[in-house]
């Protein structure tokens, strides 16, 4: 292999890294300052942005460790029989381009995943390594997100946890159907295993010693997943299921949903077409609905698939207008949560408003409702749907209008 330089390395590890969508990135118009005028450069190689759950926008330095892989996996670009172009950081560089990046204010901490080399084992062994080197002789203080390997030791898991602080196992596929057709070598029952391990770790972690001492943090960001949608032949229902499961039994921070593009040197048993991303935006608004709105993934999409016109919530009134229109004034909370353009925010202004007196329709706007969505679901005082709720036509309020299909 020919030698590169840190600069090549970075280029190839960095955008290997693209393809993975759990640490959320932001868009904006490419700039940069390569020409000598100007300064800074919005495509910077290797950084991302998350967002922490108190709404600070963090930068990442985002990056493989090795895009060398012993597994086989067809819908990942880095799979071992796939003809790219190849690189591996060493541990030291990694930590120097972390130290380095951050001095210049560049970032704000590491996302960290690999491709696996040799084992599990050795893999997880170096990534923990770096993460050790920056806290220990580095003294880095910054946000790390480690990209856990389901197969490596318990050991390894849990001083993973004590330096990063985010783990994260990738389920990839819903279903273990799914995996053995596209990813023979991963089995679901282990990754679960290792969120388990990681779920029973954090909980140990929160308890106090005998002596009334609190025990040291265990990746107190939590842990998160990924799912590829539109690789295997998984619908919408079986999605939000795992996803289901995997909030209630893992306790997991988020699933991320991540339509698969094709890539270069692509499998013949994967779909040639576009990004679902349609799909994909429904599916995060559906996982909203799971974790803040009381909704059950069955109910969301209960024949196999969501909406693609109009939002899960607005999808699942359309389909129940018997629940509807709903008193604004008498509802439970659990009602009011179900009413299209009306957010968690805005029922908790409405049951805090309604120990005061009676709401009427201009209330609801200055609350911050979105009337033009909810005026069909509701009943306030000075305002009554009448026939609005049940009229034929009022799906066509909502979706797109019709396109002309292409011809040829």
């Amino acid at each position: 292999m020919a030698k590169r330089s840190l600069s090549e390395k970075l280029s190839i590890l960095a955008d290997a890294a693209k393809y993975d969508a759990s640490c959320a990135s932001s868009g904006g118009e490419r700039r940069n300052s390569s020409d000598g005028k100007g300064l800074g450069s919005s495509g910077g190689t290797g950084i991302c942005h998350s967002y922490a759950p108190d709404g600070r926008c963090i930068s990442l330095l985002k990056i493989l460790m090795t895009n060398f892989c012993i597994y086989d996996c067809a819908y990942c670009v880095n799979r071992a029989s796939s003809r790219i172009e190849r690189a591996r950081f060493s541990v030291e560089e990694v930590v120097y381009l972390t130290v380095e990046f951050y001095r210049r204010n560049y970032i704000e901490g590491l996302f960290l995943s690999s491709g696996i080399i040799r084992s599990p084992d050795d893999t997880m062994a170096d990534m923990v390594r770096i993460v050790r080197t920056l806290r220990e002789q580095e003294n880095f203080r910054g946000y790390v997100h480690l990209k856990t390997i389901p197969d490596a030791s318990p050991e390894l898991l849990d001083e993973a946890g004590k330096w990063a602080d985010r783990l994260s196992i990738n389920v990839e596929l819903p279903t273990q159907k799914g995996l053995d057709q596209l990813a023979p070598e991963k089995d679901l029952t282990e990754i679960r295993k290792a969120m388990g391990e990681v779920r029973l770790r954090r909980e140990a972690s929160r308890e106090k010693t005998y002596r009334g001492k609190r025990k040291a943090k265990f990746a107190p960001a939590g842990q998160s997943t990924q799912m590829i949608v539109g690789a295997d032949g998984a619908n919408d229902r079986t999605i939000l299921h795992q996803s289901s499961n995997l909030y209630a039994n893992y306790a997991l921070s988020r699933v991320y949903y991540s339509a698969f593009s094709p890539i270069p040197d692509s499998s013949r048993i994967l779909p040639l077409k576009s990004p679902p991303l349609v799909r994909e935006h429904r599916l995060y608004q559906a996982d909203w609905l799971l974790r803040f709105y009381g909704f059950e993934a069955g109910e969301l999409a209960d024949d196999g698939m969501l909406d693609l016109d109009v939002d899960p919530k607005l999808s699942w009134a359309l389909r129940h207008r018997a629940a509807f229109p709903v008193d604004i004034n008498t509802a439970g909370k659990e009602m009011l949560l179900r009413v299209p353009g009306i957010g968690t925010r805005s029922v908790q202004r409405i049951l805090g408003a309604r120990r005061h007196r009676r709401l009427r329709y201009e209330d609801l706007a200055a609350i911050g409702a979105n009337m033009k969505t909810a005026k069909a679901f509701i009943v306030a005082d000075g305002w009554s749907p009448g026939g609005l709720t049940d009229a034929a036509n009022l799906r066509a309020r909502f979706a797109p209008p019709p396109e002309q299909m292409l011809l040829i």
